[in-house]
């Protein structure tokens, strides 16, 4: 396989016309890992807090996600609830070792059944809280662990997310920015999810289907403002 490895590589800078000992192109790469250069920022993105994250709610109902407006954490549980009960779903949601989510006044929804953990086959839906939001794009952006284990993204037919309104930016790059913060400089978690809406497929005659590789709902829960942050 190394053998395989060494020939292909071979033949890709042969035809580039690069040299496996190119110093300068080495400090080159070197360089652009250390720096992690901005790429152009749309003006799209480029908002005060309030029109950002009324933009990132627009671009999100624009790819068939629905969102609720919260005004603190504690709002949560009960915005959860109704989602549950407008779906007609089974009064039981899953999430992982989150802390905001953990902490939460769950016992206020005692109909609601709570389990943690990954998420697994049974499951009809789930709750995550996202890193951050992109408001040009819609996007959310999450990250794996045992706080937020990437299965609950992908499992369920309905997938709930948190985000809180002060995390939402207005480009990629900002959040980025972020996740190197928050694990370190050359460190990343093991999976990085960008999700704008739910998964969908037109493969089959060029005909949209929402759930073809993953959730057909995705609902996402805005909690706070930008100004006031969560309570």
């Amino acid at each position: 396989m190394s053998d395989a490895r060494t020939a292909i590589l071979a033949r890709m800078r042969a035809s580039m016309g690069r040299k496996a000992d190119d110093a300068e192109r080495r400090a080159a790469v070197a360089e652009r890992l250390g720096a992690s250069p901005r790429g152009l920022i749309p003006a799209r993105g480029r908002l005060d807090p309030k029109e950002r994250l009324d933009l990132f709610c627009r671009m999100a109902e624009g790819v068939q996600a629905s969102v609720a407006r919260v005004s603190s954490a504690s709002d949560i549980p009960h915005a959860v609830a109704d989602y549950l009960k407008e779906k007609n779903l089974p009064a039981r949601i899953r999430f992982g070792e989150d802390q905001l989510l953990a902490c939460l006044p769950w016992d206020r929804e005692r109909h609601v059944e709570i389990l943690r953990g990954r998420a697994v086959n049974e499951d009809f839906a789930t709750l995550s809280h996202a890193l951050g939001g992109v408001a040009e794009t819609g996007t959310l952006m999450l990250t794996s662990g045992p706080d937020n284990p990437t299965t609950l993204n992908f499992l369920p037919e309905h997938h709930i997310v948190v985000l809180e309104a002060s995390d939402v930016a207005g480009d990629y790059e900002s959040l980025w920015d972020r996740v190197r913060a928050r694990f370190g400089k050359g460190v990343m978690p093991r999976t990085v999810n960008m999700i704008t809406g739910p998964s969908r497929s037109a493969d089959i005659e060029q005909t949209l289907l929402l759930g073809a590789h993953g959730p057909r709902a995705l609902h996402i829960i805005v909690v706070g403002s930008p100004e006031t942050g969560t309570a």
